[in-house]
């Protein structure tokens, strides 16, 4: 499919000399590069959090007008900052809601982090936008997580339906079951169960769910809670990535869960195509989860790592290593999709590592050497550990490509 990427000249630039670009645009689907609050020059444009939001959304509206859409069109944020526990993420979320137009009403996962890539970043924010002329509906009230009411806990466009990132939290902002990440779970899942059904689908449409839990990269922080979320699907399931963080934005708060589904305009369920390839790597319990899918011409890729078929840690603690190995993975799973690595429109790379340019330039030198220029949007996000022990990075692919053709 024909791919437009844009990166404007006066927008900030990465650390590094990349192929990387700041959008792309293909079909309906417009995939934007975590976007931060730089100078052209790459310079930290203040260290107050709510002048970083400003600049923040600035550049997103930037990048979104080289294509001649704007925030009106933008139909899923995943916002990532800092909290080193003194931040009100329901106040965070405001600032990011100011400067939205009132017709949007997006989805939204908000993503605590200890620090970010960046030098003295406070925020980073990737979109996805889809036309404005496409019909919308939204979901703003039921027993879900809270949100400013510039926000959807679903929005359903053309064939996507986004869910908010849910917590285990009341509509009036109560946590449930504090501490208790299993219990926590699956109420997040009755969420997202509640939400998609107002739409008239269910967990079988789920194409990528993404777990963000409290974890300090155990083995037996990543099992419980996966089993738990795993139970709500039947082979073969979606696309999944689980990420440990250090803490959620309310204290006893373990788990936040956000999916993407997919839908017929006309109601109907869509079929897909999962892929495994012989070559790939298996989690340390049994999960109906699978490495690729294809609906339509949306293609979804779990997060991919360098592990072994007991998920055993391949190259421990070796950046280049793990990078290159988890791209060759990518490359599998696209080439089983009748696809390729051209076809990538984003990428969302986290990596165990600290703030600041060298640990970025490690893992994004080898990401960017299997693109031509121009190359996908990128986001990264540097976290202190990883799901498994020894395993340092995890690479979240999306692509596009022609729907698959059936007698």
């Amino acid at each position: 499919m024909k791919k437009d990427p844009v990166s404007p000249r006066e927008h900030w630039t990465w650390p590094i000399p990349t192929s990387h670009s700041q959008a792309v645009r293909c079909g309906d689907m417009i995939w934007v590069s975590g976007q931060v609050a730089l100078s052209p020059r790459g310079q930290p444009v203040s260290d107050a959090l709510s002048t970083q939001v400003s600049a923040a959304m600035a550049n997103l509206g930037l990048v979104l007008s080289e294509l001649e859409c704007g925030l009106a069109d933008v139909v899923k944020l995943l916002c990532f900052y800092v909290n080193d526990g003194l931040v009100d993420e329901d106040k965070f979320l405001s600032l990011v809601a100011a400067h939205l137009p009132a017709e949007a009403r997006p989805a939204v996962t908000a993503v605590p982090v200890s620090y970010l890539p960046f030098e003295r970043a406070l925020v980073e924010i990737e979109a996805y936008a889809m036309p404005a002329n496409l019909p919308r509906h939204h979901l703003t009230m039921g027993d879900f997580s809270p949100l400013p009411k510039a926000f959807s806990t679903v929005l359903r466009c053309g064939k996507m339906l986004f869910v908010s990132g849910q917590s285990p939290v009341t509509p009036d902002g109560r946590l449930l079951d504090a501490g208790d990440i299993i219990a926590q779970t699956r109420q997040v899942m009755r969420q997202v169960g509640a939400a998609l059904s107002h739409f008239g689908a269910g967990f079988a449409d789920v194409v990528k769910i993404n777990r963000w839990y409290v974890g300090q990269g155990r083995t037996e922080d990543f099992e419980p809670a996966a089993l738990a979320c795993a139970a709500n699907f039947q082979e073969p399931g979606p696309a999944a990535t689980g990420i440990p963080i250090p803490h959620h934005a309310l204290a006893g708060q373990q788990i936040k869960i956000e999916v993407v589904a997919m839908l017929g305009e006309d109601g109907s369920h869509l079929p897909r195509r999962n892929v495994w390839p012989d070559s790939l790597w298996d989690w340390t319990v049994d999960i109906p989860y699978w490495h690729g899918l294809k609906c339509h011409d949306m293609i979804f890729l779990g997060g991919q790592v360098s592990l072994d078929a007991k998920g055993r840690a391949v190259n421990p603690f070796d950046m280049r290593a793990q990078t290159a190995q988890a791209m060759v993975h990518i490359g599998s799973i696209l080439r089983e999709l009748g696809a390729g690595y051209r076809d990538i429109c984003k990428l969302t790379t986290m990596y165990a590592g600290p703030a600041g340019p060298k640990a970025l330039a490690e893992n994004m030198a080898i990401r960017q050497s299997f693109f031509d220029a121009p190359g996908p949007a990128t986001t990264d996000i540097s976290l202190s550990v990883l799901a498994y022990p020894g395993m340092i990075i995890e690479i979240d692919a999306f692509a596009m490509a022609e729907p698959d053709t059936h007698a």
